[in-house]
């Protein structure tokens, strides 16, 4: 069955673009391209989209009061677009705690070309949504799969497996999520003591949203939450969120104190930044004194590093099916014998605070 897609976007551009590039895209079907919310709360009793394409900002009725609408009244899973701008990012990361499954970028000029760019990110998050457990109803749902493109290169591009590293006197909690994490990880910090040892975290998203993300869960949290910065102390009641398109390393210092690494890079399992990264780079500079956790989200990437994780002697855990907003990452884990157990997301705060003891 071809996922249908209903796209909503004030600009004509970007209706054309999108509708043009899903048209051509096999298992993808266009059910209606419109202008605002208006003309598409008359589309969707018709096309009964799977996933809807939701513009931030639209005349008439705004994207956010839209998908308010939708979540109380006809739960869609609905992928935000936004400008890189600091008003839509933060009206995006409103969007996701309201209820949407994740948000694209969309440039402010050369819509053509840049979309076009964006191909990838753009079918995989359609395909990641269509299979997004809202409700996390306890059914069995296919594994998540990332289309077969050009081959992905692994941690080894970044971290090469022969650098040898300093290990860390402290413990760290590394952790690695996608489709459906902000809500996730708004549910485990917000009930973290600031107690808690050091937290790194990829959370794939696009640039310039992630320092907003980190504000938002920096103001319900008790522990502190931030964006990552090039030499970043990990240390009790923090938690690091690796900044849009970059890749985020743990590096240990001479005296043993774990610190935070931002680098470019190439994409990594088709992410920058990369799970993968993150937990090699914890495998080595933290071993055995870490715990990994792999949650929510399409694909696989973070499922060899959680492997290393575990190889070197560190506490691996994944979130199960029941709880996953699309059960993808985990399950690769779960495959690959990355992971020691599966737990729900109501228990991985738990697990933390078990481990900071």
């Amino acid at each position: 069955m071809a996922i249908k897609v209903l796209i909503v976007d004030d600009s004509a551009v970007v209706r054309k673009v999108l509708s043009d590039m899903l048209n051509n895209t096999p298992g993808i079907e266009v059910q209606g391209a419109v202008q605002d919310p208006i003309f598409a709360m008359g589309r969707i009793e018709k096309a009964k989209p799977d996933v809807i394409l939701l513009d931030v900002e639209m005349p008439r009725m705004d994207g956010l009061s839209f998908l308010k609408k939708l979540m109380a009244e006809n739960p869609i899973p609905v992928i935000m677009c936004s400008t890189l701008t600091e008003k839509s990012s933060k009206t995006s990361i409103e969007a996701l705690s309201i209820g949407a499954v994740d948000v694209i970028a969309k440039p402010r000029i050369d819509l053509k070309n840049s979309l076009g760019s964006n191909e990838k990110i753009i079918i995989d998050s359609l395909r990641a949504a269509s299979k997004a457990n809202l409700k996390s109803l306890k059914k069995k749902r296919p594994i998540a799969k990332p289309l077969k493109v050009t081959p992905k290169l692994s941690a080894d591009a970044v971290i090469p497996r022969s650098n040898r590293s300093i290990l860390s006197t402290s413990r760290v909690i590394a952790i690695g999520t996608s489709t459906g994490g902000t809500c996730a990880l708004e549910e485990i910090l917000s009930k973290l003591s600031t107690s808690c040892h050091g937290i790194v975290i990829v959370q794939h998203m696009p640039e310039a949203f992630t320092g907003t993300f980190a504000e938002r869960l920096n103001d319900i949290c008790q522990i502190e939450v931030k964006e990552g910065v090039n030499g970043d102390e990990i240390k009790p009641g923090r938690a690091i969120i690796a900044p849009g398109g970059k890749h985020m390393l743990v590096e240990t210092q001479k005296m043993g104190f774990p610190h935070i690494v931002i680098k470019d890079g190439p994409l990594v399992s088709r992410h920058r930044p990369s799970v993968d990264v993150l937990f090699r780079s914890v495998a080595k500079s933290v071993g055995k004194k870490a715990l990994g956790i792999i949650m929510t989200g399409m694909g696989d990437d973070g499922a060899n590093g959680l492997k290393e994780m575990l190889d070197a002697g560190a506490e691996t855990i994944a979130q199960d099916e029941a709880s996953c907003v699309v059960y993808g990452m985990p399950a690769v884990a779960m495959q690959k014998g990355a992971a020691k157990r599966q737990v729900s997301l109501d228990e991985i705060p738990g697990v933390i605070e078990t481990f900071s003891k």
